[in-house]
């Protein structure tokens, strides 16, 4: 399936490729995702109309021939820029793949490397017996872009955020209280939703769902049964994890399911 062929409104198709990667190709007409993260890297291209999204509290507007570049746990919402919606391919990449690299911007221009993009995608969409090939493929292209639009190295955050997040990414499971969280880091309450807001530009509880949809997305792949992936990943029901998957994925967790096994 190419992107021309998904649908005017809303549709997806991902293919789980060599090396963790995901791959999706996307359209949406009238769908709004959640501000939200990821733990891996993402390089996505817009192939038609716009794709406004807000990163790091600022606004962009990607068109055909634009990139999204987003590193790891980088927040950022996404919606259509017009009526005519946008429809966009994106790779979701471990963080090996940026190997001691950064993307300096979320939005880039880059014509050339877009539609080597496309076609890479394209090919790559069909990889079953080319695991070396398609591994291979996305790296070298994962550092092409490093180069052309990245740094030498990742900021990383210490100290007491650095515990919180640490205590998110072990207690995602349960119902996490700001009281909590404000015990790890040895601040107060009012303080721990400022100064962890300032290291990860966003609040402990949009981290705390993109962590729970990441470890969602993998238990999925094992092929649990979706009621217990929303018990193990600390969803009070089903329709909670279907609710916050639809806002971060933009389809829902039945949906993955099905694509990812096709």
């Amino acid at each position: 399936m190419t992107n021309d062929a998904l649908p005017t409104r809303n549709g997806a198709s991902i293919h789980a490729l060599a090396g963790g990667v995901t791959l999706m190709r996307a359209s949406f007409a009238d769908h709004a995702f959640e501000r939200h993260s990821h733990d891996c890297f993402a390089i996505g291209a817009t192939t038609h109309g716009i794709q406004r999204f807000r990163c790091h509290g600022r606004q962009y507007d990607s068109r055909p021939g634009d990139f999204v570049l987003f590193n790891p746990d980088q927040d950022h919402d996404g919606r259509p820029g017009t009526a005519d919606g946008f429809r966009y391919t994106i790779w979701y990449l471990p963080t090996d793949f940026v190997d001691a690299g950064y993307f300096r911007t979320p939005h880039v221009s880059d014509g050339r490397m877009a539609e080597r993009f496309r076609a890479l995608s394209a090919s790559l969409a069909d990889t079953r017996g080319e695991a070396l090939r398609a591994e291979s493929l996305v790296r070298a292209f994962a550092a092409t872009m490093v180069e052309r639009h990245g740094g030498a190295a990742r900021m990383t955050a210490g100290g007491a955020m650095a515990r919180v997040r640490d205590a998110i990414h072990a207690g995602f499971a349960h119902d996490l209280t700001v009281t909590e969280l404000a015990l790890v880091a040895g601040v107060s309450r009012a303080h721990l939703i400022r100064a962890f807001g300032a290291v990860y530009h966003m609040p402990p509880h949009v981290y705390l769902n993109a962590v729970r949809v990441n470890e969602a997305q993998q238990r999925i792949r094992r092929g649990m049964p979706l009621t217990q992936v929303a018990l193990d990943c600390g969803f009070a029901d089903q329709s909670h994890l279907t609710r916050r998957f639809k806002g971060s994925v933009g389809v829902t967790p039945s949906a993955w399911r099905r694509m990812i096994d096709s």
